[in-house]
């Protein structure tokens, strides 16, 4: 039986309930690794909303259950937030979660506890209607997403033997269903001087001057890096620049910089390093990437390289697909397909682990990391919606 129009129905009528639940959600305030309040308040929801089974693994990942057949679908919302910035450019409280206006707002409203409170609306549709049989459905709050994407899903995989049949993201989209993004790999580059006293740098082998010949190089790098029709070029850029020296008289003798790389389709960690290690040859310099090593609200300390692939899934995948007739059924159109343009836990998922993604999420994520995050209740009730179906269509 088609159950279409009671699930929008149902969306609608629990509006407000999804609007304040996502404001609760604000008001815990929740930056990475200091998640407890979220995951608290999420799992208070999913328990009072009647899910099967609610709770929180070591790495302090909320994981609730709705069923337990075969397949496995499962929900993704990172809980965790950036910081706020500059407070001067918020025009009201950035964790106020004020409902106003047909918005929802403040920090986390778009990236990404919007996510969290449509589905938590979702799995309880899904209870109402009865969930299919043939399925278990996981509803996953993470956390350190911003820190290090994906860590949270490596953990949910590897050590609590989690993996589904799909996951569906529910980052910003705009409402748009996307299938992919660019990856992106961190790169330490250190340079070594010799140094000397100030007044006679001749004597000495300056580190800064090494690297800034080589940031040079990297700029113009940038210019020819490969692209690609659906995800866009490839990048590259300098985001740290340290030095160091004997003392403000003397010749630099260290030098690190921090290297943000953005890969396109058909770019990989190892031709990334291959591009760098043409620019220093011949230069005393050494690449790394470094490896991230978090400390969870938990306690847990976990970690993983700082390598984050890029991920595309085709267009005429049956997930996709399945994705397209979900939209197409509540809302008489075919969707936008489209990409993100940041990264998000779909470069472990589906980079590293090959599950299937796909993303459909409310808000628009040019108001990701800006201040005057808001999100409409009209898009928290369209992904409640659509949260709600794409289970019966499985």
């Amino acid at each position: 039986m088609d159950k279409t129009n009671e699930i929008l129905m149902l969306a609608e009528k629990y509006k407000d309930f999804t609007a304040q639940n996502l404001s609760k959600l604000i008001k815990a305030i929740s930056m990475s690794g200091k998640e407890k309040e979220a995951a608290d308040t999420l799992t208070k929801q999913m328990k009072e909303n009647g899910f099967d089974e609610v709770r929180t693994d070591p790495l302090g990942n909320v994981i609730g259950r709705i069923g337990s057949g075969r397949k496995i679908l499962a929900f993704d919302a990172h809980i965790d937030t950036v910081d706020t910035g500059n407070i001067e450019n918020w025009i009201s409280d950035p964790f106020s979660g004020e409902v106003k206006n047909g918005y929802v707002y403040g920090r986390g409203s778009v990236d990404q506890k919007g996510g969290a409170a449509s589905f938590v609306t979702a799995g309880r549709i899904i209870k109402e209607l009865s969930p299919p049989e043939d399925l278990t459905i996981y509803f996953v709050g993470s956390v350190m997403e911003e820190d290090c994407d994906g860590l949270c899903w490596k953990y949910i995989v590897e050590e609590e033997g989690i993996k589904p049949d799909l996951v569906i993201s529910t980052e910003p989209t705009n409402l748009n269903l996307y299938r992919g993004h660019r990856g992106r790999i961190e790169i330490n580059i250190t340079f070594r001087g010799i140094s000397s006293h100030g007044s006679a740098p001749e004597r000495g082998k300056n580190a800064i001057y090494m690297a800034a010949k080589t940031a040079l190089k990297i700029k113009e790098l940038n210019e020819r890096l490969k692209s690609d029709i659906f995800l866009g070029k490839g990048s590259i850029t300098i985001s740290e620049f340290i030095s160091d020296s004997p003392s403000l008289c003397a010749v630099s003798d260290f030098v690190k910089i921090h290297i943000d790389r953005r890969l396109t389709q058909g770019e990989t960690e190892e031709n990334a390093v291959e591009e760098l290690e043409k620019i220093i040859e011949g230069i005393d310099a050494k690449i790394s990437i470094p490896y991230y090593e978090g400390i969870a609200y938990t306690g847990l300390r976990y970690g993983m390289k700082k390598y984050y692939p890029t991920w595309v899934m085709p267009k005429n995948h049956k997930m996709v697909e399945k994705g397209i007739n979900t939209y197409s059924k509540l809302f008489g159109s075919e969707p936008e397909i489209g990409r993100w343009t940041f990264s998000t836990n779909g470069v472990t998922i589906n980079g590293l682990l090959d599950i299937p993604v796909i993303g459909f999420g409310p808000g628009n994520e040019k108001m990701a990391h800006a201040p005057n995050e808001k999100v409409p209740v009209d898009d928290l009730v369209k992904a409640s919606a659509f949260y709600s179906l794409f289970p019966f269509n499985m």
